[in-house]
């Protein structure tokens, strides 16, 4: 059953992380121990999970991964509560990221991304029933960096506006959106009702150094801005003027792959359960720091 709201759609992608965590500098030409993991990841599946995890909403997920990984990434996914719609590619293996966390760096991590099945996601995947019974459609900035998963966003877009869904974006990589241009992301996701960048790509977006001024330049734009700052916490911006800070919670890092996901996804649950943003911020830096306090982008299993 969906509550109060309505249940939060996420379309995005679905990967296989290779999480690998190694103390100090690399040793180029030679072996740097480490630990290393498989955990299941991809930015669209770590906010469904996230967003679950509140239990407040019916989740759901629409991505695209390859018979190799197909049962064990639907199994991962139900356990975490969401329900998934994974479409199966038969031709593309799914998505793989090989995560490099600095434990010497605060936890920084560095991704080698193989996006695999998951950018094939296209309009043919696209059904309108999907938003029967939806509150809020969630959109991962990394279907924005293929043709085909632009077209589906398209196509996305103009079933949330019949309906009058509003739709939130996370742009989710800085690197892929110098690739691809702020202006034509803008131009691309006009309409959505709410932008949770990065701060990297709050500036990136808005070409202005200073986060705050992004943010209030992006607010002008899109009518809710939430800015996602790390261990700074998060800022919010609307009409053009920054309206509200939250500070991070304390907590000693052990892997920030995943935090701004899991942020995402506890804001949207909070606004669909009927939080302010103010609210929803709080919730969104609660789950970032449980985030990063664990190995891994994503929250554990229910039992």
């Amino acid at each position: 059953m969906t509550g109060p709201g309505g249940a939060l759609l996420v379309v995005g992608d679905v990967i296989t992380d290779v999480v690998a965590c190694h103390a100090g500098p690399l040793a180029p030409g030679t072996d740097t121990a480490a630990v290393i993991r498989t955990v299941p990841g991809g930015a669209g599946a770590n906010v469904a999970c996230w967003a679950a995890r509140q239990g407040r909403c019916e989740v759901r997920l629409l991505g695209r991964v390859g018979v190799d990984a197909a049962v064990w990434h639907e199994r991962e996914l139900a356990a975490r509560g969401v329900r998934p719609r994974l479409v199966v590619d038969a031709d593309a293996p799914t998505g793989t990221v090989v995560c490099l966390v600095d434990e010497g760096a605060a936890a920084e991590r560095t991704f080698l991304a193989d996006s695999g099945a998951s950018l094939r996601l296209g309009p043919e995947d696209w059904s309108d029933a999907l938003l029967d019974g939806v509150g809020r459609l969630h959109l991962s900035g990394y279907l924005l960096f293929s043709g085909s998963s632009r077209a589906l966003v398209a196509v996305a877009l103009k079933a949330a506006g019949a309906r009058g869904v509003p739709v939130c974006v996370d742009p989710a990589s800085a690197g892929f959106l110098a690739e691809l241009g702020p202006d034509r992301f803008l131009s691309l996701v006009e309409g959505v009702d709410v932008l949770l960048p990065s701060r990297d790509e709050a500036c990136l977006l808005a070409g202005c150094p200073d986060v705050a001024e992004a943010a209030a330049s992006l607010s002008r734009s899109v009518p809710l801005v939430v800015v996602k700052l790390g261990a700074e916490g998060a800022l919010l911006a609307r009409s053009g003027e920054v309206c509200a800070r939250v500070p991070a919670l304390p907590v000693t890092p052990r892997d920030t792959t995943g935090a701004g996901d899991a942020f995402t996804g506890a804001f949207l649950a909070a606004l669909l359960t009927g939080a302010d943003a103010g609210r929803a911020m709080e919730e969104g830096c609660r789950a970032g720091a449980a985030a990063v306090g664990r190995v891994g982008a994503r929250p554990p299993a229910r039992d």
